[in-house]
């Protein structure tokens, strides 16, 4: 692998002003100057990337008077290793818990379908039975009967859920896709 690499701000080019400098950075990434702002107190513009794309970002600043020096990120990469990996451990738990979660959900649901028509059933049989006998009331109010609920609702949420999962898991997985969004 490839190390990473970050360009940092080393310096002005002589008889370059700062605001003049920014203004035409901002205007060529088409960003807000403050945040080019931030970039003159040592804080990165760019997302890490290898040192091929780091040199052009670097001939870039360059060409709006700005010098710029690239800083390896392979010693970080050790220590934040660890943590990706911890966090990445989180992540597959959550994973886990929200998946199982489903499944438990889904069985759930299972079961009620299951019993529903074994209810409704018993309820019409005993309604056939028992209508002769029943005196007519006009004063009481006619039960409606409970209409079936559509579980399209559940269906959706259900697949919306392990769409943002799939989602997550992509992004967690190759954060390189999305490096786009750091920036």
């Amino acid at each position: 692998m490839a190390d990473k690499f970050r360009v940092m701000f080393a310096g002005l080019e002589a008889g370059i002003d700062q605001t003049h400098a920014t203004e035409q950075l901002a205007s060529k990434l088409k960003t807000s100057t403050n945040k080019i702002a931030g970039f003159f107190e040592h804080k990165p513009i760019f997302a890490p990337c290898e040192q091929e794309k780091a040199l052009k970002q670097a001939k870039l600043l360059a060409s709006v008077g700005i010098k710029a020096k690239l800083q390896p990120l392979s010693q970080s990469q050790s220590t934040s290793s660890l943590d990706a990996k911890q966090r990445d451990e989180r992540i597959f738990d959550a994973l886990d818990y929200i998946t199982s979660s489903l499944i438990r959900l889904e069985e759930k649901l299972d079961d009620l379908e299951q019993r529903l028509p074994d209810v409704e059933k018993s309820s019409n049989s005993d309604q056939d039975e028992s209508w002769q006998d029943d005196e007519l009331l006009l004063d009481e109010e006619l039960a409606e009967p409970v209409k079936k609920r559509s579980n399209t609702l559940l269906y959706s949420l259900i697949a919306m859920v392990i769409v943002l999962l799939i989602i997550l898991g992509i992004v967690e997985l190759f954060p390189e896709l999305f490096s786009f969004l750091e920036s």
